[in-house]
């Protein structure tokens, strides 16, 4: 076993460290048990990375396990979807992958001892009766009428319930535990239940499947589970996974809760993602403006700045809201470091160059300014080129550092020009600037002196480019869209906005999924499903700094 060393300490590590200093146990072994019932999301990343991250810290394992008891929700396209999510955020599970059928048989089996022992009946009420029953968190449940059925007639009821003679919801199979329990999920809580559903795994060689929270716990046993590590929701219903653990005699793992990660202008719910794919709300599951794995990959947030976000994010016992622009800075601090710079213009606005000496000069453009070891691309000035709209004022303030009548600004890795006329249609639209260069200020760094504050990118209108770019903004205007009535409501009618961009010649070049920088714009990846070979689309990753934040001042 390894010290854990590298990663900052928190409560967990706390209690495995005295689990491993006592002898309560010898090794550390997790999990990460997703339902295959839609895509991760961000949330899910935490708990991957926490998982994952405390095995191998201690020289341990963590097991990948698809609980897939509800075959009414799941699909083999998830299971494919949540494998790769995992993989590509950095985590190998080796030849531990399990799933919750892969122990339908023995779960039956335990079914079946505890009603032999007495500790569980077959009810036939129907699920509103059920409901009615239970009571509340100030009165007591009511005993089921058949609580009392012997251990023959529930032994019976539940094969021919195994053997599929009854529809589904005619019975269920209950824990005998005690109706008054303070605690609701003690209340003679449903073990399995009816089910006629092809499973994606199993077909139809099952009508009958357990619970969650009967199968859960066992599953963790049966693995050699250590340390099962859960969010706060599931604090309430550790009391009923030991009782389930100590009635049957088997191993006992720990059961350890930590909050879950809430993010702003965010939802969390599988449901309320699903039902933003199902109603054409988004582009799919991996649409780049979803929380999930696969839209934060394809949008090309890197999965390190996902691990950095989940390390500086820390874990903790209390319910804590974290802004979405801490994610992003995780971004941007990767993609500084990793992506190449390029020029591209966005809102192009036409100037042209009068007095260019030949026509086109040759230019060099640092790859990466911080990393000279990347090499240089050429760029080629032309007597026509694009610039963005909103580098140029006709009527600038003393402080508009850009273009305006008679102002001079430098062109990215070029030369100083000034403004000379601008030109308008008949709308009075600006249409074009005309402007003269300094020839003595050609270069990427050029030593002529010259002060000028103001630095420009441009694309050649001769030799660049016009392709497709998605501005991909939050989905959400909301910073809580769970507290509105409906969370629909909030969606952000601009998350979306598709242009063309004029780029330089060497973005035709850029493979589907690699993201590089648009000088002074931005963060953007080649969309890793509709770019095609010498023809990226763009999605915009993230801008150069949080341009929220004076929106939420």
């Amino acid at each position: 076993m390894s010290e854990a060393i590298t990663t900052p300490s928190n409560f967990i590590r706390n209690i495995i460290d005295a689990d491993l200093a006592d002898g309560r146990r010898t090794e550390v072994v997790t999990r990460f048990p997703p339902e295959p019932n839609g895509y991760l999301h961000i949330g899910h990343a935490k708990s991957i990375c926490l998982n994952f991250g405390l095995a191998e810290s201690y020289g341990g394992r963590c097991h990948l396990r698809f609980d897939d008891t509800n075959p009414a929700k799941e699909e083999d396209e998830y299971v494919e979807a949540i494998k790769r999510d995992v993989a590509w955020l950095g985590f190998d599970w080796g030849e531990h992958l399990y799933f919750a059928s892969d122990y339908f048989d023995q779960l039956y089996a335990w079914a079946v001892q505890l009603i032999k022992d007495g500790k569980a009946y077959v009810d036939s009420q129907s699920a509103e009766q059920m409901r009615a029953n239970r009571g509340t968190l100030t009165e007591p449940g009511v005993d089921s009428p058949y609580r009392n059925r012997s251990v023959e007639e529930n032994l019976d009821l539940f094969e021919r319930m195994k053997q599929g003679e009854f529809p589904d919801g005619a019975h269920i199979l209950r824990a005998k535990i005690d109706m008054a329990s303070p605690n609701l999920n003690l209340r003679d809580p449903a073990m399995y239940r009816i089910l006629h559903a092809e499973h994606h795994r199993t077909g139809d060689s099952w009508c009958i499947y357990p619970m969650y929270d009967f199968a859960h716990g066992q599953e963790d046993s049966i693995e050699g589970i250590t340390h099962s590590i859960c969010t706060l929701e599931f604090e309430a219903h550790r009391p009923l996974y030991d009782w389930f653990i100590a009635q049957l005699g088997i191993h006992a793992p720990q059961q350890i809760e930590f909050a879950r990660l809430n993010l702003s202008y965010t939802v969390m719910s599988k449901r309320k993602l699903l039902q933003l794919v199902e109603e054409g709300l988004v582009a799919g599951w991996d649409d780049p403006r979803m929380p999930t794995i696969s839209g934060m990959r394809r949008r090309g947030y890197p999965a390190a700045a996902i691990r950095n976000f989940c390390e500086r994010i820390g874990v903790g016992k209390a319910d804590a809201w974290i802004d979405l622009s801490v994610l992003e800075d995780c971004v941007r601090e990767v993609l500084n470091e990793s992506a190449l710079r390029r020029m591209a213009v966005l809102k192009p606005l036409k100037v042209t160059i009068t007095n260019l000496p030949q026509p086109e000069m040759a230019c060099r453009g640092a790859n990466h300014p911080q990393q000279p070891e990347r090499g240089e691309r050429e760029l080629l000035l032309t007597r026509e080129i694009y610039v963005e709209r909103d580098d140029f004022m006709e009527d600038a303030p003393r402080k508009f550092f850009r273009l305006a009548p008679g102002r001079e600004v430098r062109l990215r890795n070029a030369c100083v020009i000034r403004c000379d006329e601008v030109i308008k249609d008949d709308a009075g639209e600006v249409i074009e600037l005309r402007c003269s260069c300094d020839p003595e200020t050609f270069g990427a760094n050029p030593a002529d002196g010259r002060k000028i504050k103001g630095t420009i990118h441009w694309v050649s209108a001769v030799h660049g480019r016009q392709l497709p770019v998605r501005i991909y903004d939050r989905l959400f205007r909301e910073e809580n869209p769970d507290k509105a009535g409906d969370f629909r409501d909030c969606l952000n009618p601009e998350s979306l906005h598709e242009t063309r961009a004029w780029v330089e010649p060497a973005l035709l070049d850029i493979a589907p999924g690699e993201t590089v920088q648009f000088e002074r714009t931005g963060y953007f990846t080649a969309d890793a499903i509709d770019s095609k070979p010498g023809a990226p689309v763009f999605n915009r990753t993230a801008t150069l700094r949080d341009s929220w934040a004076k929106v939420k001042k």
